[in-house]
């Protein structure tokens, strides 16, 4: 099994850093990207790191990673509650999925607390801020070894 992973990023996290600071953080999404690199390396993952405020996007990298990618990790952000067309694109990819949210949506809006993207991820990780795309990557880097044992 391929230890790439795509690491897919939804609507508005290209203003990480600067968007509500008090929720998100003040670390920008190249600050997560940087850490996501270091720690790919340590667990010999490779890793495509995209962000896009286009629905469609997010749709065509998970179709290209269903030909070439061991797992995807992915922040749908505002996706998560809305996108049926996500999750269609995310059930036909064959490796593990593991969502990732900054902030604990639990504890936000009740709007939030729906994800279209959960009836599919093999896990979800959220209220971790930024450090739970590096959890996301080291729980794919196991599933992708108990997959190739």
């Amino acid at each position: 099994m391929s230890r790439l992973v795509y690491v897919l990023n939804g609507p508005n996290l290209n203003l990480l850093g600067k968007r509500q600071p008090h929720i998100y953080g003040h670390e920008t999404l190249a600050d997560v990207e940087a850490e996501c690199r270091k720690v790919a390396d340590e667990l010999r993952l490779d890793i495509q790191f995209h962000q896009s405020n286009r629905e469609y996007e997010i749709i065509d990298w998970v179709h290209e990673a269903r030909e070439v990618a061991g797992g995807i990790a992915i922040n749908p952000a505002a996706f998560t509650h809305t996108s049926v067309a996500i999750l269609d694109a995310l059930n036909t990819f064959e490796g593990p999925v593991i969502e990732i949210h900054i902030s604990n949506v639990h504890k936000r809006e009740a709007f939030r607390h729906h994800s279209f993207v959960s009836t599919r991820a093999d896990g979800v990780i959220a209220g971790f801020g930024t450090q739970g795309y590096t959890l996301a990557l080291r729980r794919l880097a196991r599933l992708i070894d108990e997959k190739t044992s």
